[in-house]
Formats: structure tokens, sequence, C-alpha cells
């Protein structure tokens, strides 16, 4: 497994070795022990997929309190995938980081506990796979509008125009977020 640091500390690029042949292909998408030894010591509770079309944007979500930690990988087509620092105090807050992750590069992008998480469809379809630190909580779900300028994320286009839900289209703005996180060191 190769593993890849981003410019946020604490979010990951984890690239499984993929054994290819005529049939088909096969990866280890996790093993506990191993990715233990490459600096992720997670105990996963929830397991989600969502399934989404071209222009489809999902995000920026976070909870807190019971906060989640996610390991995100795409399963089927292609997503441009954000991690956003939310941890007021934190160095980097405010900051972010996207990395297409697709069933071709099998890609798995882990976002630590106090990050905002959301992502583009790039594809016809795209099925997206998370392994989450906490159970989804309704009550102490949040959402930051995914193109808030004060972020400023670099979104691709999806060749689309933009497809976004009522509640994250209503998002709030970081400067506005009354509910946030803090910062307590690197993750």
């Amino acid at each position: 497994m190769d593993v890849r640091q981003t410019e946020l500390p604490g979010v990951v690029v984890f690239a499984p070795r993929v054994f290819a042949d005529a049939r088909g292909f096969f990866a280890e998408t996790w093993h506990e022990a191993r990715y233990r030894a490459a600096g992720l010591d997670a105990r996963f509770v929830q397991d989600n997929r969502s399934r989404s079309r071209r222009g489809v944007v999902r995000g920026l979500h976070f909870q807190e309190p019971q906060a989640q930690g996610k390991l995100v990988q795409a399963v089927r087509g292609r997503v441009f995938d954000v991690a956003v620092d939310l941890r007021r105090g934190s160095p980097h807050f405010g900051r972010w980081v996207g990395v297409e992750l697709s069933d071709d590069n099998h890609w798995q992008l882990w976002i630590p506990e106090g990050f905002a998480h959301g992502f583009m469809a790039l594809s016809d379809e795209a099925d997206v796979l998370y392994k989450c630190t906490a159970a989804y909580a309704p009550e102490h779900e949040h959402t930051i509008h995914w193109r808030d300028p004060d972020i400023a994320i670099a979104w691709p286009d999806p060749g689309v125009e933009p497809i976004v839900s009522a509640r994250d289209a209503a998002g709030t703005r970081l400067a506005q977020a009354k509910i946030l996180p803090r910062y307590e060191g690197t993750p």
C-alpha cells in the first residue's frame, strides 16, 4: 500500500496494491493492522454507500459533537473528493484539499474528525463507500456551503450544471458557523 500525505496534516491518500490480470483485479481495501502500521488507527462502526450521477455535489458535511472520521473510496466511476479543516484554532483552519477518487485508481481518502467532507461526481454514475468512526447522528450533522467563497474550493467542471440537495444549498458559510470542532493538535 502506498501512503500519500496531503497538504493538510492528517488527511491522507491510501493507494492499495491492485493485482490485475485477464480476469479482473483484486485489492485489499481494509486490513486493520496494515492501516495502523501506515498511521491510521481507527475503529469503524458504520459503512455507507452513495450513488450519484454526473454533477451531483454532496457536502460539505460534518458532525459536531459525535465527530466522524471517514475513509472514502469511489468503487464505481469518478469523484472529486474534498476535505476542509474546520477545527477552530488550527493553523490550517478553512483550508481544503481535493483528490480525484475513481474505480481506476482505487485510492482511498482518510478524512479525520474535525474536517468537513464533500464530493462532486465526475462520471455518469459514481458509487462512493464511506467507512465511518462514529454512527450517523442527524441531530449533530451540519453543512458548510459547498461554494463558500472564503474556502474557495476549485471544483472541477463536471460538464453539467451542478446538482445540489436543498439542505446542501442552504449550507452555512464557515464564517457564520456556530458549531465547529476545536483544534487539539494534528490528528
